[in-house]
């Protein structure tokens, strides 16, 4: 049952963004051209493997995680440098990176509002502050079991996961009104 609600609401926001957000923001804004309209362009998903550099099982879990939230397989970030103080040598993985565009950009947008956001404990909301001078939106989750993919009983490590939703906004304030119409719940 809840697949076939989850098969339906799909494309629902990519739906609403065209029919009514679009509008809402020319007015908003002032805007006179489509293509100056902010809009996302990317999604990206990062963990950083940090103080389990040294348990490669660790990085397996994250990386079988990060594949079931995001239906991409994850890139492993490499060390540029040596650096003796954090114990990392040039060519060690340091993280796990996924990037998302189009259907599966808008998919995992949506999910993130309806379901994960949600989820999370003690949550009252995003800080404005979340949203850069570009327009981009950054959300550190300290626990990856918010997301609705992963399943309780099957967790053998916590770890946290940062999304950054880059846009085309020009400004933080057009970030800030894009973010706002898409359903994302900022405090007051």
């Amino acid at each position: 049952m809840s697949s076939i609600i989850h098969i339906i609401s799909m494309g629902l926001l990519l739906k609403k963004y065209q029919e009514e957000i679009i509008p809402a923001l020319k007015k908003e804004l002032g805007l006179k051209n489509l293509y100056q309209i902010p809009r996302v362009q990317k999604i990206s998903l990062n963990i950083g493997i940090g103080r389990s550099l040294k348990d490669p099982q660790f990085l397996e879990i994250a990386e079988h995680t990060l594949t079931r939230i995001s239906g991409q397989k994850p890139i492993r970030t490499k060390a540029k440098k040596s650096i003796a103080s954090f114990k990392i040598r040039q060519g060690m993985v340091v993280g796990l990176s996924v990037t998302l565009r189009k259907k599966r950009m808008h998919d995992f947008l949506e999910k993130l509002i309806s379901f994960t956001l949600p989820r999370i404990r003690d949550f009252r909301g995003i800080d404005a502050k979340a949203v850069d001078q570009q327009g981009n939106l950054t959300i550190g989750f300290k626990e990856h079991i918010a997301f609705p993919e992963i399943r309780s009983d099957e967790i053998d490590k916590i770890h946290g996961i940062e999304v950054t939703i880059v846009t085309n906004a020009k400004s933080r304030e057009n970030g800030l009104v894009l973010f706002r119409k898409l359903g994302f719940p900022f405090k007051k």
